[in-house]
């Protein structure tokens, strides 16, 4: 083999090791798709080019929330010209059941339909329009059931998915009985439609031996993998998943990517033809679910000071017709309803309700973010009871770092960080001096009402369904000293290889430009987890590293023997290696050490630790650590209409020791703007036959630039390293700055309040839309002319 190196003098190589390092971890290193996103090169499966003799795929929604069929006559699709095959539940070779978890989500209709949207037979022809035309020939024939399609009707009648799940801490019974204070409410929160740019869309191609080669936009590929295998009836190693990156995905391409795949896969298999299927927006927001929309009862027990002493809590999850992930959706929605307080006595119970809408399913959060709705509401209705400053109350409920610091489900609260974190806000933001200035301001303007609000965030990282905390990397270093990359983790805009790249830069100590990331591919790292739970970077990263570290450990062991010295004399910095007191390229090393027969491949692998829950006694350690952030948000809103516009938002988030601070923040950032838009303008509304109305960006109403607050200033904690051993200290940052834009509600509602002199709690449920603040305004307005009107009663009646 010939050498073309081009070697430096010892001079010239010194001089490169002692210079500044530019990447690897802690640097604002740009993501690695950047240009080819702005440029729009950015290659999605509907940008591959198509295969020859390729069929699309049109599928033949139901029309009906639940019936039974009668009839479905295919027949028809035939008559148009480049039609191959129209395709129903009686075609599947293998199981029809793609259930993710647990049985009861067909690929296609099975004797009735559950919702509608839900997918009844599938056409594939050299069209999409010839596909759709195809499938909306067909004859099918109902009967019609009696469909539910409301949460609380659901929950009335103990219509579940899945059972109930308790948590249970101390007596809340009595302690609810003896508390100095009591109150009842209930609250509904809304939905949220995922709105990915890229909708659900994968193209199959047939391989000899009856396999598969699927793209596709998911952020699961193993499950994809498993269940295509399982409705052709093959084994999983029939079937290669090849994933470079997805135009979005916030959950909802963590289970629901699955059925488009597998009805191209379907069709490629019965046809011999390569298949692709992209859903229209209309039909991806039709057939796909959402955000679980949640129901809440609860009973609360405090004292004068406004400190919580006991509470009972329904939490009520809309779970659609299937149970997809709606197990552990509502279990993490029980796990953080306490969010930053301690519950000294508790009973929260978690139950998945059955409607006749479509299965929802995962989104950023994964309903830890409706549990702390639902205490953050509390936390007002207690202010406004007592007359104290909401944050007030907040902060005096805050876990400590005495006996106040285990949660209902029994895991210490280690590390608690929101204290300093919130008097840090606190201070930046001006926080007293605006509540007077606010107060003053309301007390002056009949019509617009500023609200202020500061609330924690404190969410626990890890998947709780325990056995998915695990991830796989694969690392090849080429005899040019180039780097290949391959992990399990799925980019879908956030960053992820970007952080596992810069993960193995730092290892190796090299410019991230010669580490090559390619699509997530099952048959290079099998057996993935979904990039999903904030967890990507923690376990991809975490493999990533391993597999670095373990060919970094042969190059030195290769050297120590090679120039007959030790460890201690070996230093890897800005791609050279310093050998005691000579300096050669990280190129020259990887040459010499293939010279060497040293392995230049290396797999790796990662669990993460300490995670257990007993489901059976409801306590444990679900979350390997927290991630805390604050939030501070100032909005007007205009009395006469419900009209409102976010003025400023203030955020303090903790990242541990960040990965890549430009990353990050960008991160903070879209996850405020998202949670807030699920807050208040993102409205799911169904007609009474069950149809979905807000179909579309016409009547679909996510956050556009207008809706940011007009003044955003987003700060991540410094010097503070993750105290557990997460890659280079760092922690999660996909989901826990989502509940950030809890902020803006309650500021909202705030500004509402001052209406009553902050002494009544207005009923807005979430989303805040400008129609429910204005009931909210109605409702305090009749409450004052109601006391004003028995004021004078009493007056009269004294006189």
């Amino acid at each position: 083999m010939s050498n073309h190196l081009h070697i430096k003098s010892q001079e010239e190589l010194a001089e490169l090791f002692r210079a500044d390092i530019t990447t690897g971890v802690g640097k604002s290193v740009k993501h690695e798709s950047a240009p080819k996103h702005v440029t729009g090169e950015a290659v999605y499966v509907d940008d591959r080019l198509e295969f020859p003799n390729q069929l699309h795929v049109y599928a033949r929604m139901s029309d009906r929330a639940h019936a039974r069929i009668v009839k479905i006559d295919t027949t028809p699709c035939y008559q148009f010209p480049g039609v191959a095959i129209a395709i129903t539940k009686d075609d599947v070779p293998g199981q029809l059941d793609i259930g993710p978890v647990v049985a009861g989500d067909p690929l296609l209709a099975d004797g009735k339909v559950e919702y509608v949207g839900q997918v009844v037979l599938a056409v594939g022809a050299d069209s999409l329009e010839t596909a759709r035309k195809a499938a909306m020939a067909a004859i099918v024939e109902y009967e019609d059931l009696e469909p539910v399609l409301d949460v609380v009707d659901a929950y009335r009648k103990k219509h579940y998915v899945l059972d109930p799940h308790q948590h249970k801490r101390g007596d809340a019974s009595s302690a609810l009985a003896t508390a100095q204070n009591r109150l009842q409410g209930t609250l509904h929160i809304g939905g949220q439609e995922h709105f990915y740019l890229e909708t659900q869309i994968s193209s199959v191609m047939p391989t000899e031996d009856g396999g598969m080669i699927i793209y596709t936009s998911t952020q699961n590929a193993t499950e994809v993998q498993k269940l295509v295998a399982e409705v052709l009836g093959v084994p999983m190693n029939k079937i290669v998943i090849d994933m470079r990156r997805m135009g979005g995905g916030f959950g909802g391409k963590e289970t629901q990517a699955a059925g488009p795949a597998c009805l191209c896969a379907v069709i490629a298999h019965l046809t011999g033809r390569p298949t692709k299927m992209r859903l229209p927006r209309m039909e991806d927001m039709s057939i796909t679910g959402k955000r679980h929309p949640f129901y809440v009862e609860y009973d609360i027990g405090f004292d004068d000071d406004g400190l919580l002493r006991g509470i009972e809590l329904q939490l009520a999850g809309n779970c659609g017709y299937s149970p997809d992930l709606s197990g552990s959706i509502v279990d993490r929605a029980m796990f953080h309803s306490d969010n930053a307080y301690f519950l000294e006595n508790a009973t929260i119970n978690g139950l998945r309700c059955k409607t006749n809408t479509a299965s929802n399913t995962a989104y950023r959060g994964f309903g830890g973010p409706q549990g702390m709705v639902a205490i953050e509401e509390i936390m007002d209705v207690i202010a406004c009871h007592i007359g104290k400053d909401p944050l007030e109350v907040r902060k005096l409920n805050y876990y400590r770092k005495d006996e106040r610091n285990v949660t209902h489900y029994y895991q210490t609260v280690e590390h608690n960080m929101l204290a300093e974190m919130t008097a840090e806000l606190e201070a930046s933001c001006d926080y007293a001096k605006r509540r007077e200035e606010i107060r003053a301001f309301n007390a002056n303007s009949p019509v617009l009402k500023k609200g202020l609000a500061m609330t924690p965030v404190k969410f626990g990282i890890s998947f709780t369904a325990t056995f998915l905390n695990q991830a796989g990397a694969l690392i090849h270093v080429y005899t040019d000293g180039s780097i290949h990359l391959n992990h399990g983790g799925t980019e879908m805009g956030q960053g992820l290889n970007t952080k596992v790249a810069q993960i193995v830069a730092q290892v190796f100590n090299v410019d991230i430009e010669r580490i090559q990331i390619t699509a997530t591919n099952t048959d290079k790292v099998p057996n993935t987890s979904p990039t999903a739970a904030s967890s990507g970077a923690d376990l991809n990263g975490m493999a990533a590293k391993n597999a670095a570290e373990t060919i970094k450990q042969r190059l030195v062991d290769f050297l120590v023997h090679q120039h007959k010295v030790t460890e201690e004399d070996i230093e890897f910095r800005n791609s050279q290696v310093r050998v005691r007191e000579r300096f050669f390229s990280f190129e020259e090393v990887i040459q010499q050490a293939y010279f060497g027969q040293v392995s230049l491949s290396s797999t790796g692998f990662y669990r993460t630790p300490k995670i257990f829950y007993d489901r059976d006694k409801a306590r444990g350690r679900p979350f390997y650590y927290f991630a805390y952030g604050v939030a501070c948000s100032e909005v007007i809103v205009d009395t006469l209409t419900g009209e409102y516009k976010m003025l400023r938002s203030d955020i303090l988030h903790d990242v541990g020791d960040s990965l890549n601070p430009a990353i990050d923040i960008g991160q903070v950032e879209g996850a405020f703007v998202q949670g807030m838009g699920w807050l208040t303008t993102e409205e799911l509304v169904w007609n009474a036959k069950g149809k979905l109305m807000t179909n579309g960006p016409a009547s679909y109403k996510i956050p556009a630039i207008a809706d940011m607050p007009l003044d955003l200033r987003v700060k991540l904690v410094e010097n503070r390293k993750n105290p557990e051993q997460t890659v280079f200290h760092s922690k999660a940052v996909g989901e826990p700055p989502f509940m950030l834009g809890i902020a803006p509600w309650c500021a909202i509602k705030d500004a509402v309040a001052s209406l009553a002199d902050y002494r009544v709690h207005p009923q807005i449920d979430a989303p805040a839309t400008p129609e429910r603040v204005l009931w909210g305004v109605e409702q305090l307005r009749k409450l004052q002319q109601q006391t004003a009107t028995e004021a004078v009663a009493a007056e009269v009646e004294t006189v």
